[in-house]
């Protein structure tokens, strides 16, 4: 049910914050305030969350919301273009069956000519030899031949039809998939809209004066994720970087030149502070009463005995009843149960009657041995109340013509007793959505508030569509918001607005640009492969996170590759790595020499020499970090003796942590320019013992 009195007011869509999964969208209307303060907003879309609507008058001080809730009303409307696509794909599949049972039909006629064969006449016993009849054999298979022929042709041609129908019906299929679910369902247009009721303090504003109203509410069905752009050049120490986002939404409506938001928090995670409970030392106090029960009117029973008086209703018929064979039985003459009723006319008995009509209900099952009786909570709109059990009891006879109460189902909600101690729900004090029940009800629930059922397929299936972009295949190198985001939350805010249509595909947004730190270096392990990467080292040197997802590298204006960049902190360093680099060179050899010393021979010494060569074909000098590992040891009787002029790797500028015991030469090399490292490590262990997998090892 609507309210037709309020005044309508057209809103436009003008930011969106979307999260991790869902967004929060915020539109804006205008317009003269009426006298009573009332005003229905229009444009909403569909899939909403009716729990999330929110509405605030932002330019005029002091003035206040008393009411907001949803309404949604239906009207024909005219065809739109997606219910065109609906029909072609409608027409374009009838066109597939047709073309399918044809060519069923010719490749039967087809099966029952090549089976056509000369049958001779049967040969009996006596006759003599007959000529073979060869003139009506050829003319047979003449015949077969040529309306095989033709119905070859037919087929051939009812194959290319067949194969451009599926053609056209799979384009088709895939436009209506893509298309945007900013659009009515087929010949119904479903305006949902929000009533607000606002209060203006006395002299603000003007009369005729517009006001301005802001409407926020929460929806599901929109997913995005982080990707870079990072522009460099080589030699300098800064470069661009350019935050993009990739935006997915299915929401239901066209986000059309709105600013956008983007944030990594839990939309639907819970964020309501807990009422804390005093605790008093003392006396016991009876709790507080909660403000939103209110007990039942007297003689809310008696309000239907007229009803109950009138006779069951008329039984809708759908259809002939079975009746069992036998004679009709007469009902008695009335039995009064309790305060007497008007008795009517004499029953005759024949089909049962339908359950909440009259018919007499069938007495409850008593509950097995040990198992108790169901046992139902109380929920009315003042809150719950007592649990209460249906006991398996005889029911008291019904007078006949009175309509008897229908018997509650096993989890029927039946009112409390009273109204101590009732705490009511969130649920039953949202005012504007309980339903008072009618007399078809049960008795328990006649002429009270419950919660009505909010219960809207198409809304159901729009938020079902909407939370499909969740399951997006990623673009390459992609990470969700909130994995990369660890337990901190992000905002980042587009630079300029955007156009984001409703069709569950990918949109790129440009978020905006920042300057980082670079720093060009070469890394090489060369006892695990002789191969220089070169690598870029980032700084973030700005106070704004940057998440981890694809990024676009280019330098010297030249697109290079596209990496992954790992999250980078405010002021964090990470390198990323930019692949092999063919004009540095690196060879490495080893030499390992075992010996004995200490009194008696009794230490075992392992020396291992590592020589490395390096030659930089380069065209420019460059910077170059060789690593290298030695051992390491937990046991008290075995050394460990280094030497070499390398240093030991403290700083960690990747997204895992160094092995223990790396080392690494830094170095620079100029163009044309070779180098020598020459270092190894001594491994002193008792004579009586041997490393793990033999000594000799490189």
């Amino acid at each position: 049910m609507t309210d037709g009195t309020a005044q309508r007011w057209a809103s436009a869509l003008d930011s969106v914050v979307v999260y991790g999964q869902g967004a929060v969208c915020r539109r804006l209307a205008r317009g003269t305030l009426p006298g009573d303060g009332r005003v229905r907003v229009t444009g909403l879309p569909r899939s909403l969350d009716r729990s999330s609507l929110r509405a605030r008058v932002p330019r005029v001080p002091g003035a206040r919301v008393s009411e907001a809730r949803v309404e949604v009303e239906a009207q024909p409307h005219d065809a739109s273009a997606l219910d065109r696509l609906r029909r072609e794909v409608e027409e374009l599949t009838e066109r597939h069956a047709a073309l399918l049972q044809k060519r069923i039909h010719v490749l039967r006629l087809v099966e029952e000519l090549k089976a056509l064969r000369p049958a001779p006449p049967p040969r009996r016993k006596d006759d003599p030899h007959r000529q073979a009849p060869v003139e009506a054999w050829l003319e047979l298979a003449d015949f077969v031949d040529m309306r095989l022929t033709g119905r070859h042709t037919l087929l051939v041609g009812i194959e290319e039809e067949l194969r451009v129908a599926e053609h056209e019906l799979s384009v088709a299929a895939d436009r209506l998939a893509r298309a945007s679910t900013d659009a009515p369902p087929a010949h119904v247009d479903t305006t949902v809209s929000a009533l607000v009721v606002i209060e203006l303090p006395d002299g603000a504003p003007e009369p005729g004066a517009e006001v301005e109203l802001e409407v926020e509410y929460e929806v599901p069905g929109a997913v995005w994720v982080p990707s870079y752009r990072l522009l460099h050049r080589r030699g300098e120490n800064a470069g661009r970087l350019v935050m993009r986002a990739s935006v997915a939404q299915r929401t239901g409506e066209d986000w059309t030149g709105v600013a956008v938001g983007l944030a990594t928090a839990d939309l639907r995670r819970g964020t309501d502070l807990p009422r804390l409970r005093s605790l008093r030392i003392g006396r016991r106090q009876s709790a507080v009463e909660s403000s939103g029960w209110r007990e039942p009117p007297p003689g809310l029973a008696d309000l239907f005995g007229g009803y109950d008086a009138a006779g069951p209703r008329p039984a809708p018929v759908s259809g002939a009843l079975p009746v069992a064979a036998g004679p009709p039985v007469v009902a008695g003459p009335p039995v009064v149960a309790g305060p007497p009723v008007v008795a009517g006319p004499p029953v005759v008995a024949g089909p049962p009657a339908p359950q909440g009509y009259g018919g007499p209900p069938p007495a409850p099952a008593a509950p097995p041995a040990g198992v108790p009786a169901p046992v139902a909570r109380a929920r009315t709109a003042a809150g719950r109340g007592a649990e209460q059990a249906f006991a398996a009891a005889p029911m008291a006879p019904v007078a006949p013509g009175a309509a008897a109460a229908p018997t509650p189902p096993p989890n029927a909600p039946v009112p409390p007793p009273t109204g101590d101690g009732v705490r009511p729900g969130d649920d039953e004090l949202d005012y504007a959505a309980l339903v008072l029940c009618g007399p078809e009800e049960h008795s328990a629930r006649r002429g009270r508030l419950f919660p009505g059922s909010a219960a809207d397929p198409v809304a159901a299936e729009r938020r079902r569509l909407a939370d499909s972009v969740s399951r997006l295949p990623l673009p390459g190198h992609a990470v969700r918001p909130h994995e990369s985001a660890g337990s901190f939350d992000h905002r980042y805010d587009a630079a300029a607005r955007a156009d984001i249509p409703s069709d569950g595909s990918w949109h790129t947004v440009t978020v905006g640009e920042i300057t980082v730190g670079t720093r060009t270096e070469h890394v090489c392990a060369p006892s695990v492969e002789e191969t220089v990467y070169a690598t870029l080292v980032l700084t973030n040197a700005t106070d704004q996170a940057l998440l981890a997802g694809p990024v676009e590298v280019t330098v010297d204006d030249e697109f290079l590759l596209t990496a992954a960049l790992p999250t980078l902190a405010p002021g964090g360093v990470r390198r990323l790595g930019l692949g092999p680099a063919e004009g540095i060179q690196v060879t490495r050899r080893t030499n390992l020499r075992e010996s004995t010393s200490g009194l008696r021979n009794n230490v075992t010494v392992l020396d291992h020499r590592v020589h490395v060569e390096i030659a930089n074909r380069l065209g420019r000098p460059v910077s170059l970090e060789v690593q290298e590992r030695v051992p390491v040891t937990s046991e008290a009787d075995v050394r460990i003796e280094e030497r070499a002029d390398w240093a030991v790797l403290e700083e960690d500028l990747g997204p895992d942590p160094h092995a223990p015991g790396t080392r690494a030469w830094h170095l620079e090399l100029p163009a044309g320019g070779t180098a020598v490292l020459d270092g190894g490590y001594e491994i002193r262990i008792p004579a009586g013992k041997a490393l793990a997998g033999g000594n000799r090892r490189s």
